[in-house]
């Protein structure tokens, strides 16, 4: 397992080289390029502020914010996943011409999305400010909580990435997987809303203490669960090594597959 780790780290210049070509290659075309990695947020909470704080009024203090704390760890999330899924398989060329650890795709994959995620705080930070929700120190678990979704998020990549390649269906399932997910994430919803009977149900979601920490950081100002993330965390770094050794025994015959 160390010697994985030793062996992305050598091929980092390829890694920062693929996390570059995917954040490209996503705007390719377009007259706003690059620009498009502001202007969705901007356009997503411009739209939640209109919808739920104008025409449904929803009676949950800030809505539009709480949603937007909420969801953009989601888009994180999924996008890596989605684009995880299929990432194996879009650099056949590679795969079959080079030698290289073929971890680092999925990996790429991720990074992509982190570093979206990471600029689209620029306009979640302000946007806060402009609700009259200012940060205080609670905010520097952001670092912890996000690590903990990162594992989460590369763990599950990994192992998707490489199951894809055996069982195609697996990117159209996991879109469904994930449309389920989102409604079973406090994102669109708080937490004391969810029927008494359920919340056995909704507790095995690894997401759910993840997102409201988000929220707890930035909207509330209150630290988050140690306890409720520090499981997660142990549960990630399992699944983490389980998708490793997985991908491991998978790839020897990638080449064949695709």
């Amino acid at each position: 397992m160390f010697y994985k780790f030793k062996e992305i780290y050598q091929y980092r210049q390829m890694l920062r080289s693929l996390i570059l070509t995917d954040l490209r290659t996503r705007y390719k075309g377009s007259f706003l390029g690059f620009l498009w990695t502001f202007i969705n947020p901007l356009l997503t909470l411009i739209v939640y502020t209109v919808i739920f704080s104008t025409i449904m009024r929803v009676n949950i203090a800030h809505y539009s914010m709480f949603m937007f704390v909420g969801l953009l760890p989601w888009i994180y999330f999924s996008t890596g996943l989605q684009n995880s899924a299929g990432s194996i398989i879009r650099q056949s060329n590679l795969v079959k011409k080079i030698y290289f650890p073929r971890i680092i795709l999925p990996l790429a994959t991720v990074g992509a999305a982190l570093i979206n995620y990471l600029l689209s705080l620029l306009i979640m930070i302000p946007a806060l400010y402009t609700s009259g929700i200012f940060l205080k120190w609670i905010v520097i678990y952001f670092l912890l909580i996000l690590l903990v979704e990162t594992i989460l998020t590369v763990s599950l990549s990994i192992l998707i990435s490489a199951l894809n390649v055996y069982f195609r269906d697996l990117e159209h399932i996991l879109g469904i997987l994930l449309m389920v997910w989102f409604y079973f994430t406090p994102i669109i919803y708080v937490d004391k809303m969810i029927p008494e009977k359920y919340k056995m149900w909704f507790a095995l979601n690894p997401l759910k203490p993840i997102i409201e920490s988000y929220q707890n950081i930035f909207l509330y100002g209150v630290p988050p669960q140690l306890s409720s993330l520090t499981k997660i965390g142990l549960l990630s770094v399992i699944i983490l090594i389980i998708s490793i050794l997985i991908f491991e025994k998978l790839q020897k015959w990638f080449a064949e597959e695709i």
